[in-house]
């Protein structure tokens, strides 16, 4: 009975609420979060690579400051403003939320660090558990990211903590691609090498500031050549890869090279076997 005593004593009476304040403050905050989590990012998509991805960045902390400044504001309102009534009202609302929402809790937790740390951002391309796509947005429980293919993946910020995050592009607009040729081991490697830097050069995507890399290794398959060069903007990624490996493939055709298969040559070695 006296701890129910003491929790009432924390609020103000009910005729010095300002009830009118409080709806203005929760409707005021509300279109904040609607134009911060619907128009900013709208606005950001046609802008510059830069821009877009600072913008996008910005996102998720414009919506932590809102919903944290109407609470403080909503909560000044409501309660006898002394430094007793506030310590015991949070240690009320964490004991209570620890209990009833443990893993809830937890990833909210976990996305509250995320905004301090940045592992990923909005406008980022991440990969988590083989699920490869851009960072839509970070919501407080989860960051949800829209794969190549269109599907909207939402993975829990507390299942990141023990899981390894790959960022392509970690807050910038440079992302590296690779386009793979297998060729038979019988070629002049340095005239192949410099040809497919070539046709890396010369492609509209190529981001020019960050020279093409071409890289050759042996495999039991064949010589595998990666041809390492950046797109203008990340959004190109894909038609860039499939540039370079259609035009790769005819700058090899005409230098009279054999492209292998993998998995027919993979085949053939364990049919002899």
């Amino acid at each position: 009975m006296e701890a129910a005593e003491n929790v009432v004593g924390l609020f103000r009476e009910f005729g010095e609420i300002n009830l009118v304040r409080i709806v203005l403050i929760i409707a005021v905050s509300w279109v904040l979060l609607v134009v911060d989590q619907r128009v900013l990012p709208k606005i950001a998509r046609p802008l510059p690579g830069k821009l877009r991805v600072l913008l996008l960045a910005l996102v998720p902390s414009i919506r932590l400051v809102i919903i944290i400044s109407a609470v403080v504001l909503v909560l000044g309102r409501l309660l006898e403003p002394t430094l007793e009534n506030m310590v015991a009202l949070f240690g009320l609302l964490g004991i209570g939320l620890g209990f009833a929402i443990k893993d809830y809790a937890a990833s909210l937790i976990a996305g509250t660090l995320a905004l301090y740390e940045t592992p990923y951002r909005p406008g980022d391309w991440i990969s988590v558990d083989g699920v490869y796509g851009e960072v839509q947005s970070i919501e407080f429980r989860t960051v949800n990211i829209l794969t190549p293919d269109d599907t909207l993946v939402l993975i829990p910020h507390s299942k990141l903590w023990d899981t390894l995050i790959h960022n392509a592009n970690s807050g910038s607009i440079k992302l590296q691609c690779v386009a793979n040729f297998y060729i038979d081991p019988n070629h002049e490697s340095e005239v192949v090498r410099l040809r497919l830097r070539d046709v890396a050069l010369t492609s509209p995507y190529t981001q020019l500031k960050s020279p093409p890399v071409v890289v050759a290794s042996e495999t039991p398959w064949g010589t595998h050549y990666r041809v390492r060069a950046y797109p203008v903007d990340p959004y190109q990624q894909f038609a860039f890869v499939t540039d370079l490996t259609e035009r790769g493939k005819v700058a090899l055709r005409e230098l009279g090279v054999n492209l292998v298969s993998r998995a027919r040559t993979a085949g053939a070695v364990a049919g002899e076997v």
